[in-house]
């Protein structure tokens, strides 16, 4: 796990310098496209972790400059270069704790919205009866992050070959040949916060863990015609931009405190 932590760290350290940073044509216009987004709403000031004994349950927190949940990416009218905004709890959980099977990297809890799909076909967001059309309601993933230096924000969620029967996902997980979940939890945002309750047996009472909070822009790609970068073969799902650490550095400093 700190072998893991440090390369994440260097991973990320020029996208959390500046971001005005060159890295490539594609990532310019990736800039100008989401210019709606307002920062402040993703410059994390604060983030908390509580186990409340009596419910027998967890309840994440961050909170932000700005308002929470208010901005959100344009839609890009295809999969393929598909936004997705999100907060992020990186963990020291480990992956058999959220129901994958055991494989390296770093277990997160990630509160995303997308406008160009619905990846929680077991759940019903908004309430109207129809399943898939929850693409811009606050929604929470497990997911495993790991290195990847394919994306200027130097991370991407693990992936796995469809056909290696060795692996193993959460009933809940939607279909996708990476280690990410659609757990269904409730989240809520208010004013500066956005907040999220997990029970414990989901991460099979282990509640005490450390953890840390993170502001990003991640995006889709098919690997349709090679959209993104001059060799085409792109993280399914990468981490484009980070707007604020916690910590600065990712160190996952921040204990899990009970109620």
């Amino acid at each position: 796990m700190k072998r893991i932590l440090t390369l994440i760290c260097w991973a990320l350290m020029p996208a959390t310098a500046a971001f005005a940073g060159e890295y490539c044509d594609s990532c310019q216009k990736l800039k100008k496209e989401k210019s709606n987004i307002n920062e402040t709403d993703y410059k994390i000031t604060g983030a908390s972790v509580t186990h409340n004994k009596k419910w027998g349950q967890l309840e994440f927190e961050i909170n932000v400059q700005g308002q929470a949940g208010r901005s959100v990416s344009s839609p890009a009218g295809q999969m393929n270069g598909a936004p997705v905004d999100g907060y992020v709890f990186p963990t020291t959980l480990s992956s058999e704790d959220i129901g994958f099977s055991k494989t390296d990297g770093i277990v997160a809890l990630a509160l995303t919205a997308h406008p160009d799909f619905d990846d929680t076909p077991l759940w019903d967001e908004d309430g109207d009866g129809d399943y898939t059309n929850d693409k811009i309601i606050w929604h929470p993933h497990w997911v495993v992050l790991v290195e990847d230096k394919r994306v200027p924000g130097g991370l991407s969620v693990k992936e796995f070959n469809a056909a290696d029967k060795s692996v193993v996902l959460p009933k809940t997980n939607p279909g996708m040949p990476m280690y990410m979940d659609s757990p269904g939890f409730q989240v809520v945002t208010e004013g500066k916060s956005i907040r999220v309750v997990v029970p414990d047996y989901r991460v099979r009472f282990k509640t005490d863990f450390k953890y840390d909070a993170v502001g990003a822009y991640m995006q889709l790609s098919t690997g349709e015609g090679g959209a993104h970068l001059a060799d085409g073969k792109m993280p399914m799902l990468g981490v484009y931009k980070v707007y604020s650490v916690l910590s600065k550095n990712l160190s996952l400093p921040y204990q899990v405190k009970g109620k």
